[in-house]
């Protein structure tokens, strides 16, 4: 049921954001992730996009467990894919910590795609959005390359899988946000690290790479 998100001032942020993010955020991550805030909060009054909560938890639930994923992207990184991004979560909040990073948000859903287009554009993020499903083979419209592929909301099959891979640069990876259960990979895939997020025995970030 839509509500209103609470009020937090932009220091208020940055305090929050502080306690969680595993690297220092600069001041124009911090820009950008309150501008997605103050439009998160304009939107959620009519769609659904975050449950309710106090700003501090909504920011330890959701920017905090996106911002986990950092020590897993490679500083490199220049062209990411986000499949499934509803609210931003992990994919604006990536683009918004690594500004070298464009981000390409995958949303099925109209309304949330154009609150994704919305938040990038009072961000001033250079992402792109797409309302497509997404599916095997992937649909038109993804980059050709990719440095990153995440998925926070989305359980992938192992043919989705396989088909995003081809478009993996040499070092890119595949950021999954997964329960206790691994998903099943194809063949030339392999989980080559993982981050644990906070508050949960179960719940962590796996990263994905091609081997030879």
């Amino acid at each position: 049921m839509p509500f209103a998100l609470p009020p937090i001032s932009r220091e208020q942020l940055a305090a929050e954001l502080a306690k969680h993010s595993p690297e220092p955020l600069g001041a124009g991550a911090v820009d950008a992730l309150f501008a997605h805030y103050q439009e998160l909060s304009l939107w959620n009054r009519r769609l659904s996009l975050v449950g309710p909560g106090t700003a501090g938890e909504i920011v330890e639930r959701h920017y905090a467990e996106s911002l986990a994923a950092l020590p897993l992207v490679a500083r490199e990184a220049r062209c990411g894919l986000d499949l499934g991004s509803g609210a931003g979560f992990p994919g604006f909040v990536l683009a918004a910590a690594r500004p070298g990073l464009a981000m390409t948000f995958v949303e099925a859903r109209e309304k949330k795609w154009a609150f994704l287009l919305a938040a990038s554009r009072r961000a001033s993020l250079p992402c792109a959005a797409l309302n497509v499903r997404v599916a095997a083979p992937p649909p038109a419209g993804l980059p050709a390359r990719l440095d990153l592929i995440t998925s926070r909301a989305l359980k992938l099959s192992a043919d989705m899988l396989a088909a995003l891979a081809e478009r993996l640069n040499p070092s890119g990876c595949f950021l999954l946000w997964v329960g206790g259960e691994a998903p099943a990979l194809p063949g030339g895939l392999v989980v080559d690290g993982e981050v644990r997020l906070s508050g949960s025995e179960r719940r962590r970030i796996l990263r994905i790479v091609r081997f030879a």
